[in-house]
């Protein structure tokens, strides 16, 4: 199995980013599309609206983000099967617009993808 990277959607891509998956609802700021370098866009698999502004990046509220964020996850498992499939034979690379590289969607979505079973 090959490697899940982590990114910045605003950091510079390389061909070790393998496939490029955009794991933001909206489209980042001052991205155009040629410089985004994507492969994918899964808006589905990222936090759901609702879950997103009520999170509102605030560091204190990141666990039970995260827990809320996991089961939004268990309802699109057809779309981290395809994804974790894809890891068969490239790398991955979850974009992310946020800021906080400590405490985003990408973080969890990355050990989600990593600690699901494929036949599951």
């Amino acid at each position: 199995m090959h490697k899940i990277n982590i990114k910045r959607i605003y950091d510079k891509p390389f061909k070790t980013d393998g496939v490029r998956i955009l794991v933001d609802r909206l489209w980042p700021r001052g991205i155009s599309k040629d410089k985004a370098k994507l492969d994918f866009w899964e808006k589905e698999i990222a936090p759901s609206s609702e879950l997103r502004v009520w999170f509102g990046h605030k560091p204190e509220r990141f666990e039970e983000f995260a827990k809320k964020y996991r089961e939004e996850l268990t309802l699109h498992l057809d779309k981290i099967k395809k994804i974790k499939k894809v890891l068969n034979s490239h790398n991955i690379t979850l974009l992310y617009a946020a800021k906080d590289t400590k405490n985003n969607q990408a973080i969890i979505l990355k050990d989600f993808i990593e600690n699901i079973k494929s036949g599951a």
